[in-house]
């Protein structure tokens, strides 16, 4: 064994929050890992980060990407490189969830009338024309979550707390 890889091996980590991070990281990778080989598929990374508590915008997700890829992409993923990039994310508390107060606020500034709702057609024109563009499943998906059935409008004061990330989520 050479001199320099025993510095390395006898080198482990102590701060407590950064452990926290890193079990975190692993956990949640070894979910994604279906073929237990320490790589996932790259269309799953959105999740993963997501899941970590970061909400980078698609752009911001691609950038990450392409920080982490291999220089001859092959559609996955490897732990190696995502860890010590997302440790970093982490410790640096980037991407954080908007607050609530910027989520009403936003639905406010959408909704011109001020009659405190917004119809799904509405809420999908915004979507699909406004800032960056949402795909046909998110959208599919945030207005199952947030139209009421019956009325086939978005209460967006209730829609609001559920867009809200669970506390103790991020750190």
């Amino acid at each position: 064994m050479s001199e320099e890889a025993v510095p390395k091996v006898q080198k482990k980590e102590t701060n407590p929050v950064l452990l926290e991070i890193n079990q975190k990281i692993d956990e949640l990778f070894d979910v994604f890992d279906e073929d237990q080989n320490k790589t996932v598929d790259v269309r799953e990374l959105g999740t993963i980060i997501r899941s970590l508590g970061c909400y980078p915008t698609e752009a911001e997700l691609q950038d990450m990407i392409q920080e982490i890829e291999e220089e001859e992409p092959t559609g996955y993923i490897c732990y190696e490189k995502f860890q010590p990039m997302m440790s970093r994310v982490l410790l640096e508390s980037r991407y954080k969830p908007a607050t609530e107060e910027q989520l009403l606020k936003a639905f406010q500034i959408l909704d011109r009338d001020k009659k405190s709702h917004l119809t799904a057609d509405e809420l999908k024109e915004f979507m699909t024309t406004e800032g960056e563009p949402f795909q046909q499943e998110e959208i599919d998906e945030m207005l199952q979550a947030a139209v009421d059935q019956e009325k086939g409008i978005v209460y967006y004061h209730d829609y609001v707390t559920l867009m809200l990330p669970e506390e103790g989520q991020n750190r």
